[in-house]
């Protein structure tokens, strides 16, 4: 068995937003139950457990504690660190342990409480604690993520003339597609000057220009194409798949504002056969405005300093030429921090199935989906289809 004879077969997520109710092992296992109804399953199926690290908790192994929360013993566990990669990462992890004769169906479940189990402000600082800045040069002048992206922005604006319009465009349009979600964090929408006038992070990022600090929990389940036969859904295929690293930290980057999705893109379109045009939606990881135009730009949808314009105009709207983060991604869904990129695994799977309701993107038959990680640091690239 290789991973084309591996197929995605559930997905799930819990409640998003402000969900003071509910632990992260609760939202995981809301999650979890959700994709098993989706798949027809049960936790008696599931032989493998894929989960990130969290931050809310001092779990000494992730996958070992939501394991024995879940009631189960897989013959294969993984706790998968790839930060705002490690959602599509899972599912190449899982498709690989399968694949593998490992197991049989890998359960990939992550999730936290992230807003009510802290405040917005201390969520904000653990995740500037989490080690994103190098602990000798850049950690001790306290930079937030936030900050190591508005480097980034500073430096395309600088090399390119994008505007702080266009990017205020990314969140509209990312916005809009959230008010057709009905378990989105975010219910009203905004407009370009509203993004503009929205109080500065750091320059020349504004509180609209950032992701959400939210609770929530998501999970895919991932077997084989013979047993995907048997059961309730379209089972999805991984078509392509790609990594890419150019730093580890901003200061030790050398080509910015490019990033390693230059060549996680290269290798997941090399993988799948297929090229640009034949993408129907592109679900971009998207914590912060300048990351969309960035992934745009090295993932080959437009050329290198073009992606401020591109994201002009509706291109990027359902209805475009390239609809984006349908979902409302992780400035309007949700950011439960680590594990968000997994909500767009589900949202690309909802739209090659057909599902996706009012924000469905007609006749989608091919989905890129794409993580990233550290500060455009670590990429993660997949191309979807039934």
């Amino acid at each position: 068995m290789n991973l084309a004879d591996t197929r995605i077969v559930g997905i799930g997520e819990s409640r998003l937003g402000k969900v003071p109710d509910r632990s992260a092992l609760q939202l995981q296992s809301d999650a979890a139950h959700a994709a098993l109804d989706d798949a027809g399953l049960t936790l008696a199926d599931i032989d493998g457990l894929i989960t990130t690290p969290i931050r809310v908790e001092p779990w000494n192994m992730p996958c070992g504690v939501v394991s024995s929360f879940l009631g189960v013993q897989p013959a294969y566990l993984s706790t998968l660190d790839l930060a705002g990669a490690s959602g599509c990462a899972m599912i190449h992890h899982a498709a690989m342990a399968v694949a593998s004769g490992q197991c049989n169906t890998v359960l990939c479940v992550a999730g936290q409480d992230l807003l009510t189990n802290k405040t917005r402000a201390s969520a904000v600082q653990t995740m500037a604690e989490s080690g994103a800045a190098h602990p000798q040069f850049e950690a001790p002048y306290g930079p937030l993520v936030a900050s190591n992206y508005a480097l980034i922005a500073q430096r395309h604006m600088y090399e390119y003339g994008t505007t702080a319009e266009q990017m205020a465009e990314v969140a509209v349009t990312i916005r809009k597609h959230a008010l057709l979600n009905p378990n989105a964090h975010m219910t009203k929408p905004i407009t370009v000057q509203d993004v503009m006038a929205s109080p500065m992070i750091t320059s020349p990022l504004k509180r609209f220009d950032c992701a959400l600090v939210s609770d929530g929990a998501a999970a895919v389940i991932v077997t084989s194409a013979d047993r995907a036969r048997d059961l309730k859904q379209k089972p999805v295929r991984v078509l392509g798949q790609g990594y890419g690293l150019s730093h580890s930290y901003v200061g030790e980057a050398l080509k910015l504002p490019f990033s390693g999705a230059v060549e996680s893109g290269k290798k997941a379109f090399e993988m799948a056969g297929v090229k640009h045009a034949d993408i129907d939606v592109a679900e971009l990881y998207d914590c912060f405005t300048i990351t969309v135009i960035i992934e745009l730009e090295d993932l080959g949808f437009c050329k290198k300093g073009e992606g401020g314009a591109f994201v002009q105009g509706g291109r990027i709207s359902l209805g475009g030429e390239l609809p984006v983060t349908t979902h409302g991604g992780l400035l309007s869904c949700a950011h439960p921090g680590l594990p968000g990129g997994l909500f767009h695994v589900l949202e690309g799977v909802r739209q090659v199935r057909g599902q996706a309701g009012a924000r469905q993107v007609k006749d989608a038959k091919l989905a890129l989906v794409h993580g990233n990680g550290g500060t455009i640091a670590i990429h993660c690239t997949l191309i979807l289809s039934v």
